[in-house]
């Protein structure tokens, strides 16, 4: 038997629910009040599960009260959504209609409810997105001061970076402490750390960014940061396998690492060499290096949590 589901379309101000099968719809606000009375409307026509799209950060309010609520809910793809819409039919885009697809997605799908972050992997996930911020705005005020002639401009730009700098301290403090304090990312951090070339920063990156590390397969993992290559073959033709998809900040950090662990380490820099002397193309090799660091990683992530578990 089918389970009913509750489709959501979220926006800035509002959610737009519809129940499938049966075709009830209502809009809530999206505020507190709002996600409450969403709650009490899949309840009250036996909604087994929520289902919405995530919409930039305007779904996590919803998210984790109608999870708090005991309302079990799921995050799915908007772009598989809307080709899913596409491929039945739906050419019109409105807020109501997209809730609609969004339960019969979720329906069709079998979709599972999605485990609701901890307050402290939510809190990891604010610092380190906010660093990233604060990293952005300081290259940007690099360049602005390089391109500035007069005097003023200049001082200017030297405040605001220095300012930058202490906010990038504080919170480079602020994360590293947070990870230091918890027995499971204190050993998740000195396992990543035992390569010769992943700091901090990467550390943090990669717990508050993909924190499935450790806890799925290899093939999994790098499917999930967009590093595994996707089949394309149809009868005869077997085509070429390019990379797409997944979470592109853990993927541009582990270019940038796979590339500086490989100087140090003797496996990869022996991969690297061997990709070379093939002739595969640069973006293959960084791509190849990307993911065989990831795999490494995920092994030691897996270690690391099997023995904090059977140490506890």
């Amino acid at each position: 038997m089918n389970k009913v589901i509750c489709g959501v379309d979220v926006s800035k101000d509002w959610l737009d629910a519809h129940v499938w099968p049966g075709g009830a719809a209502e809009r809530f606000a999206n505020d507190t009040a709002g996600i409450a009375a969403l709650c009490l409307f899949c309840r009250s026509h036996g909604a087994a599960l929520a289902v919405m799209e995530a919409s930039g950060g305007y779904e996590r309010l919803g998210f984790m009260l109608l999870s708090a609520h005991g309302m079990p809910c799921a995050l799915v793809n908007a772009r598989s959504v809307r080709r899913f819409a596409e491929a039945m039919g739906y050419l019109e885009k409105t807020d109501r209609i997209d809730a609609a697809v969004i339960a019969h997605y979720g329906a069709v799908k079998k979709t599972v409810p999605t485990p609701p972050p901890s307050t402290a992997q939510q809190r990891l996930a604010a610092l380190v997105g906010r660093l990233c911020q604060v990293v952005g705005d300081a290259t940007i005020n690099k360049q602005r001061k390089s391109a500035a002639r007069d005097a003023e401009t200049c001082a200017s730009i030297e405040a605001m970076l220095a300012f930058l700098k202490r906010e990038e301290r504080r919170l480079e403090g602020e994360i590293a402490s947070m990870i230091d304090d918890d027995p499971l990312w204190a050993r998740l951090g000195s396992a990543f750390r035992s390569l010769k070339g992943v700091a901090g920063r990467t550390v943090a990156r990669l717990m508050a960014e993909l924190p499935e590390i450790g806890l799925i397969s290899n093939k999994a993992i790098a499917k999930l940061a967009g590093l595994a290559p996707i089949a394309n073959d149809s009868g005869r033709r077997a085509g070429n396998r390019h990379v797409r998809g997944g979470r592109a900040g853990p993927r541009g950090i582990l270019f940038i690492v796979a590339a500086i662990v490989a100087k140090f380490d003797p496996h990869l820099k022996a991969f690297a060499q061997r990709l070379q002397q093939a002739g595969k193309p640069k973006m293959l090799i960084r791509i190849a290096l990307a993911r065989k660091l990831l795999v490494i990683l995920n092994a030691k992530a897996r270690d690391a949590r099997n023995e904090f578990a059977n140490a506890t």
